[in-house]
């Protein structure tokens, strides 16, 4: 039998030709965007007048199984990508498990993470349509980075509204963004009329990233030739984050891998909707069965304790209504390090599925969360984001337990990036400094009994 290498890299010319449109497999679509003001669900026109063109088309497909990837962004791609898939034998080895690890690493960039992999896509969709700029949110930053570097590689104006708590949190994330010409102000501000109205309701709060997309979005659409652009939870960016499970399903079909297991971490969807993508399609048409395991913080409930209903997907209430797992637009998450996690919602496209039992969900604390990064660190040799450090605590406990059953799966996890600009969080878990909060069904409850009525 062929030998495993540690890592697996795809030749160029193998890396994906098109993303994955999810949505065509689903029995049960997602249900449609709603206009707050009308309660139908928003024409492509309406979308348009935040979003740019081509990603309203994108973002209202649901038969389309695969959309070419066009070959600048391609060829922007060919910078980081194929990313490698890695046998996590030094891992493995420490746990003295049966389990086969392996991850998809999306940390090879100078973003840090897979959020690269939509920045471009949707930085060329804005510059093919003539304007001047976006507008975004970022909660770790990872998203603002990558957005940033995009946007210098075309030549496009870029603001950045970075949750407070991160932005006094990670400096450097924020020096990077400014580095590459992007504009970062820390959210909720006093440049936006939403942001003035969220300080005056909440004053001295840290932020969310409900709280910075009200603020991007107004931006957007008070400012001629702009567009806002988002780094999860819609549709359209889990179908340009497919690349990431496309490649990986290549790589190991090279090998003749199947995984039993795949976990991602999760907050808006994006990596765990990339991740999974061409795994679950195969599970949709019932080619393949695999258990697919989301993880979020336990902070953050959205999937373990949220309630699937229509929700504003900010705080302001400006953005349209999704229905997705939610925890309530008005709730703050507590300040904890897992930025990119903090969100109150879920993908719609992952939220449905989740609630046909196609996959499942686990809420972990945030000082488990950091022994298992700095465990892995200590075996792989790299030091994993916060974010990413989720789906590195649920794959450990799942090797564990082949360990006490003797069972010889295989787990695949995604490592979407680096923490070289989390050190702070690192520090403050070396100190003993990090707590691990959890709301009470009583905090839970009072945001959501504030969800928009919707027949």
């Amino acid at each position: 039998m062929t030998e495993i290498p540690y890592k697996i890299y795809l030749e160029e010319n193998e890396m994906p030709t098109s993303w994955y449109n999810l949505r065509a497999d689903m029995i049960n679509k997602p249900a449609p965007l709603l206009n707050p003001a009308t309660g139908k669900p928003m024409t492509a026109a309406e979308l348009g007048g935040v979003f740019c063109d081509e990603l309203v088309a994108q973002e209202l497909d649901d038969t389309t199984a695969y959309i070419a990837i066009p070959e600048e962004i391609r060829s922007f791609y060919k910078m980081y990508r194929p990313s490698p898939l890695v046998r996590a034998y030094c891992l493995e080895e420490k746990l003295q498990t049966p389990a086969k690890i392996y991850y998809k690493f999306e940390g090879n960039n100078t973003s840090g993470s897979h959020k690269l992999n939509s920045a471009i896509a949707q930085a060329y969709y804005a510059k093919k349509q003539g304007l001047k700029g976006v507008t975004t949110e970022t909660g770790a930053g990872q998203w603002g980075t990558a957005l940033s570097m995009a946007c210098a590689y075309l030549g496009l104006d870029c603001r950045v509204y970075m949750v407070k708590i991160s932005y006094e949190q990670k400096p450097f994330r924020r020096e990077v963004m400014r580095t590459y010409g992007a504009s970062v102000t820390p959210s909720p501000s006093m440049n936006t009329e939403v942001g003035k109205k969220i300080l005056a309701e909440h004053p001295g709060t840290t932020g969310s990233l409900g709280c910075a997309i009200s603020e991007a979005v107004e931006d957007a659409v008070t400012h001629e030739g702009y567009r806002y652009v988002l780094g999860s939870v819609l549709n359209q960016v889990l179908l340009h984050q497919s690349v990431i499970g496309l490649e990986a399903k290549a790589a190991m079909d090279k090998y003749g891998i199947k995984p039993d297991i795949i976990i991602g971490c999760a907050g808006g969807g994006s990596n765990l909707g990339g991740l999974i993508s061409p795994f679950m399609g195969e599970k949709l048409r019932g080619e393949a069965d695999y258990r697919f395991i989301a993880v979020e913080p336990a902070s953050c409930p959205s999937f373990t304790r949220g309630v699937f209903a229509y929700d504003f997907c900010d705080t302001g209430m400006i953005c349209p209504l999704a229905k997705m797992y939610t925890i309530g637009s008005s709730y703050i998450p507590a300040p904890n390090h897992a930025g990119g996690l903090r969100f109150h919602g879920m993908s719609p496209v992952l939220s449905q599925l989740y609630h046909d039992k196609y996959m499942e969900a686990v809420a972990v604390k945030q000082t488990d969360v950091f022994e298992a990064a700095e465990y892995f660190a200590r075996c792989e040799g790299i030091l994993p984001a916060p974010e990413s450090s989720h789906a590195i605590l649920a794959a450990i406990n799942e090797a564990k337990k082949c360990k006490e059953t003797g069972e010889e799966k295989t787990i695949l996890f995604g490592l979407t990036g680096t923490g070289y600009f989390d050190m702070v969080a690192y520090e403050k878990f070396h100190d003993g400094d990090m707590t691990n909060y959890i709301p009470t069904d009583e905090e839970l409850q009072a945001s959501i009994a504030r969800l928009p009525k919707v027949d």
